[in-house]
């Protein structure tokens, strides 16, 4: 049976690979390798998704959510697939004890993995929330799962490349050291917040896992899983995304230089930016608008630590992958690093 089962799992192996490669090359390399010279020469990718060169969103209603859905929807469907596509295969393609074996401990160690292979993938939070999911699925420690998370968005090599070239590379430096912090200080803490019953019941999950033989054909499997995770995430997201795109103008008012450095437009664009949904690099653009309409960098820096990592859409797409309380602490810290951001740019002079 052992021997038979290897020819399967090394093909697993190879079309997971596969998918993963030349996905990320088509999706995301690639486009982002020709849009950093665009970043360099220009200055600029791309008009603020949020408002466009106005100094207000829509006010609220069906068109301003369908406007930003569709607008929203062809910058990530591409990815969303790749994700929806790797998130099923995690689970389907790939032997958990491997999962287990790079991503399961609840140690400082896995947080790391999971921080470092985040950067590759470059994704949107919600594009990679089908993929953390499918690694919670695989028993990955929950600070992995949160570093991987997270690592697409804050970490992505892509985004300080364009947010060095279009805003200054002083705040490529705020969203780098505060990105670290992030990604692998919050990883840590949720992995510490593990508690030794939820602990044993992930080892017994794996173990009875590993003890018996999954019935059918892996290929077989992974389409059931694929086709589950669409259904269950696909019609959710959308709906939210609708509601965000017409809640944009109570979000984010009038942009002007009545926008100060107080601390109360630092926070509220925190919590704002904590909880709209952007695509990838989305909060480039965003930032640059905002600033040439007078805003100042208080805010615009709690916006660059908060807009990416996480929104309302995937905090709910990964509502049955982690414990509320681990979202909600992500969620406030989240919210807690955007805060220090506008702070420390108001400090440094940005």
């Amino acid at each position: 049976m052992h021997t038979l089962r290897q020819p399967r799992v090394a093909l697993g192996w190879v079309t997971f690979l596969l998918i993963a490669v030349v996905g990320l090359f088509y999706v995301k390399w690639f486009p982002y390798y020709n849009r950093a010279f665009v970043a360099a020469s220009q200055h600029s990718i791309g008009k603020s998704i949020l408002m466009g060169t106005a100094a207000s969103a829509p006010a609220p209603s069906l068109q301003a959510a369908l406007d930003y859905a569709l607008a929203y929807g062809r910058a990530i469907w591409q990815a969303m697939v790749l994700g929806l596509l790797l998130g099923s295969a995690v689970q389907a393609l790939i032997p958990p004890q491997w999962v287990a074996r790079a991503l399961g401990r609840n140690d400082f160690g896995s947080v790391v993995t999971g921080g470092l292979m985040s950067l590759p993938g470059m994704m949107c939070t919600c594009c990679a929330a089908p993929v953390v999911a499918g690694l919670r699925a695989r028993h990955a420690a929950p600070g992995a799962a949160v570093a991987f998370w997270l690592g697409n968005t804050v970490l992505n090599p892509a985004a300080l490349v364009f947010m060095g070239f279009v805003l200054g590379w002083q705040w490529t430096g705020l969203r780098f050291a505060l990105g670290l912090l992030m990604v692998f200080g919050l990883g840590y803490v949720v992995n510490r917040m593990v508690t030794p019953t939820e602990a044993q019941a992930s080892r017994d999950a794996l173990g009875k896992l590993l003890e018996r033989e999954e019935p059918g054909n892996a290929f077989a499997r992974w389409i059931r899983i694929l086709g589950r995770m669409t259904l269950r995430l696909v019609p959710e997201y959308i709906v939210l995304v609708l509601l965000l795109g017409a809640a944009r103008a109570w979000l984010f008012p009038h942009i002007s230089p009545d926008i100060d450095n107080s601390i109360w437009w630092i926070v509220g664009f925190a919590v704002a930016g904590m909880l709209f949904v952007i695509p990838t690099a989305g909060e480039v653009p965003i930032i640059q608008a905002m600033l040439s309409l007078g805003m100042a960098a208080g805010p615009a820096a709690a916006l660059l630590m908060t807009l990416p990592p996480i929104s309302v859409p995937s905090l709910v797409m990964l509502g049955r992958s982690f414990p509320a309380r681990v979202l909600a602490l992500v969620s406030a810290a989240v919210v807690g690093f955007g805060i220090v951001s506008g702070m420390l740019a108001v400090t440094l002079g940005f």
